[in-house]
């Protein structure tokens, strides 16, 4: 249970990093809220994908594929956001999935 709440806040944590600025811009509330939940999502997903690959790939890799789906439905309306998504995506991905190694699966809270 320990795991899954540390995976928890790593997706809370890249949430918020990543609705600031959609805050900022004043986008609407449903864009900025569908951006959250899908880092508190791919924060529950990534650390306990097992690939063998390095996490910070894992993390970039499944990050961007999760991104396809709204970059199709952006595409139409807004093309221009497209390239900032898939960006932020595999920056945050690439952290997420450094930091659920680090945190979730490694246990890297020392109590000690």
């Amino acid at each position: 249970m320990k795991k899954i709440f540390i995976a928890l806040l790593i997706g809370i944590i890249a949430g918020i990093i990543d609705a600031i600025p959609m805050v900022i811009m004043d986008l609407s509330w449903y864009a900025t809220l569908s951006a959250f939940m899908h880092w508190v999502v791919l924060g529950l997903i990534i650390p306990f994908v097992s690939w063998k690959i390095p996490d910070w790939l894992k993390g970039l890799l499944l990050a961007e594929l999760f991104a396809i789906p709204t970059a199709i439905y952006i595409f139409p309306i807004e093309a221009e956001s497209i390239p900032v998504i898939l960006l932020s995506s595999a920056l945050l991905g690439t952290l997420v999935g450094w930091s659920g190694r680090k945190f979730v699966v490694s246990g890297g809270f020392s109590t000690s």
